[in-house]
């Protein structure tokens, strides 16, 4: 049996830890809004199975090429080394990603980016679940930050609700109560997919290694619903080569993606998932700005449309904000290193792993834990550069009605939030 004794994390460690978590779960909302953009090509006539395929396209090169960039692949397998049973979990969590994103998919095609942005959102109570039932978090959190968790959860309701019933007038009557319930559909696969994820990071897996065979579930899952929906293997080349032209830009909005997911996997880490996906799914408020500042969605709607998508939208970001910042404590991280006892216990995997894994630190340096990137990681890095490129040459700008200036400053916000969590990982944690 393997025991995991709590390591000696000071207060200032832990201080830390929440707010490098913290300021990724709000870089993560802004990413993983920005993603959600490419999807509007489902209004050209392209199938949703369709964009949904080339977006996991575009995460499979991305979860392989950042990660070998970083850390190196020598490091994520012998990551899996100490705890291989996190590669059917990673699996698993990326069969449930790839169902719920076509299920966006859908949801975006009938109501609208900033309708069903906010309704898939609803993932944020199921990861409260999941969190407290499973993991022991906010067990012994007191109760000023249940109070919070509990009025955060009664917020993001009303704000869905609100939501839901300004998208009413948006479509008809059927397309509407569909796109309603593919939203939300995707939220309760998203929530669950959240448990994988806090297994690994009570084992002390890094998140740049978890991701990667994530990915392998997410290609395989999307490419027989992709067979399925379209009738066929010929078919489905058949739509592909009609979508050639715009690869690129559903290629790029799964390698943005995984740059958003990344960072909600620090933060899910750090803060524990009851805390860090609602803080990631800030991204509701990103997924508004897009839709609207770039797209126009509610362009032929009345003040009231635009009075009850940001209004709902808001009120479910200060839900999501109350929780997200109610603070672990000490007598709760204590119950966090149970449940990591319990998860190493079961599993077998050493106990000096899942410390340092815990307490944002790698294991004691060694040989084999050293950064060192192999032909095998520049190869890699190198084939997905070139591949973007070459898509890069043939591909068309879409025929829609942007705003590029609102396209040039949320970009510009991207990139301060990718420097700043990027550099606040580095210095706290060396992405560990």
């Amino acid at each position: 049996m393997v025991t995991v004794s709590q390591p000696a994390v000071t207060r200032d460690r832990l201080r830390q830890l929440q707010s490098v978590g913290m300021l990724c779960g709000f870089g993560a909302g802004a990413w993983l809004g920005a993603a959600e953009a490419p999807t509007k090509l489902v209004t050209l006539g392209l199938q949703p199975v369709v964009v949904s395929l080339l977006m996991v396209v575009g995460v499979f090169l991305a979860r392989w090429s950042i990660p070998a960039l970083i850390r190196g692949t020598g490091q994520m397998t012998w990551d899996f080394r100490q705890a291989p049973h996190l590669v059917a979990w990673a699996v698993l969590a990326g069969c449930l990603w790839s169902v719920a994103n076509t299920l966006t998919i859908f949801a975006i095609r009938d109501v609208g980016l900033s309708i069903a942005f906010p309704l898939w959102n609803m993932n944020s109570l199921i990861g409260i679940f999941w969190g407290v039932t499973l993991f022991n978090e906010l067990h012994h959190a007191g109760a000023r930050r249940w109070l919070s968790v509990i009025g955060g959860a009664l917020l993001m309701f009303i704000g869905a609700t609100v939501l839901a019933y300004a998208s009413a007038a948006q479509t008809t009557a059927e397309h509407t109560f569909r796109g309603i319930v593919a939203a939300l559909a995707a939220g309760v696969l998203w929530g669950t997919m959240y448990i994988p994820y806090r297994k690994a990071y009570l084992t002390g897996m890094n998140p740049l290694s978890f991701v990667a065979f994530f990915t392998i579930g997410e290609l395989v899952t999307m490419a027989g619903l992709a067979l399925a929906h379209s009738g066929g293997l010929e078919v489905l080349r058949q739509q592909l080569a009609s979508a050639k032209d715009v690869f690129f830009w559903l290629l790029l909005g799964g390698f943005i993606w995984v740059i958003g997911d990344l960072l909600q996997q620090y933060a899910a880490k750090y803060l524990g998932i009851s805390r860090g996906i609602p803080l990631s799914n800030t991204n509701q408020l990103w997924g508004v700005a897009w839709g609207i500042l770039v797209f126009g969605e509610l362009r032929r709607r009345g003040p009231l449309a635009y009075a009850e998508v940001i209004g709902g939208s808001l009120v479910m970001a200060a839900g999501a904000g109350a929780i997200a910042l109610s603070s672990v404590e000490g007598d709760e991280h204590g119950k966090w290193y149970e449940a990591a006892q319990r998860e190493s216990t079961r599993y077998k995997v050493a106990s000096e792993y899942v410390q340092a894994g815990l307490a944002g630190a790698e294991v004691p340096a060694s040989s084999e834990t050293a950064v060192r990137r192999s032909p095998l990681d520049w190869v890699i890095v190198i084939c997905t550069t070139a591949i973007f490129v070459g898509l890069a040459v043939i591909a068309r700008l879409p025929v829609l009605s942007l705003s590029w200036p609102s396209v040039f400053v949320l970009t510009g916000v991207l990139l301060i939030f990718l420097i700043a969590c990027g550099t606040a990982l580095w210095r706290i944690t060396r992405f560990s």
